[in-house]
């Protein structure tokens, strides 16, 4: 697909978290994957089920200080390309077997351009896991995971590259971390998903807790 160029940055009326508001981790297993972590500063006033509509219903348009924009561009003001449902509308709920193409830049580097289709594997109050994979073997897994917690959710991501095959795992990733996904669009991503994680404080009320309860 060709590659597609950056919007304009939008204006939102919030700040972005700053990376220091997360721990965030980024280490190798015994396959050689990359595995990136974040535990999110607390979500104030989200619940898990609220968390949970947002990615079913991620498709669609927002309205924020008079302009109108898609809810995916309004998650984050600037790294933000593309989501699109694969074989369906992009307004339409998802689920379980829903497949996400999404295209983005984290820290609006096209160095660090990704345009990816993952599978949802798995959507519920407790989270949402995205795999992604090639010639039908998984290269990345993402998870969010939700805690109800303190009048919030607490919020925690786990992102990782790379496959997990005996014998040809250490070779091929090394050559996936090399020219494919490094350890600095690693960090860029976890700065990245602190700021649009933080956006959802913000975000989701706006578009109104009586749809967020299933309305």
């Amino acid at each position: 697909m060709p590659r597609l160029p950056l919007p304009p940055p939008r204006t939102l009326p919030w700040s972005l978290r700053p990376q220091t508001s997360a721990l965030t981790g980024l280490h190798y297993d015994r396959f050689g994957r990359m595995v990136l972590t974040i535990e999110h500063q607390h979500l104030e006033g989200l619940t898990p089920a609220m968390l949970a509509w947002w990615f079913r219903n991620i498709g669609g348009e927002v309205e924020i200080g008079g302009r109108r924009m898609t809810r995916y561009h309004a998650w984050h003001p600037s790294d933000h390309i593309l989501w699109e449902l694969v074989g369906g509308q992009a307004g339409t709920r998802v689920g379980v077997g829903s497949r996400f193409r999404i295209v983005e830049a984290f820290a609006a580097n096209p160095k660090y351009y990704v345009d990816v289709i993952e599978t949802v594997t798995r959507l519920d109050e407790a989270g949402i896991t995205l795999v992604g994979r090639w010639g039908g073997i998984a290269i990345t897994c993402l998870s969010h995971d939700f805690t109800a917690a303190d009048g919030g959710t607490l919020y925690r991501s786990m992102l990782r590259v790379g496959i997990g095959l005996p014998l040809i795992s250490r070779p091929t990733n090394w050559l996936l971390h090399r020219f494919f996904f490094s350890e600095a669009m690693g960090r860029a991503w976890l700065k990245h998903n602190i700021e649009e994680v933080g956006l959802l404080e913000h975000l989701l009320p706006l578009l109104g807790y009586r749809d967020a309860t299933g309305g």
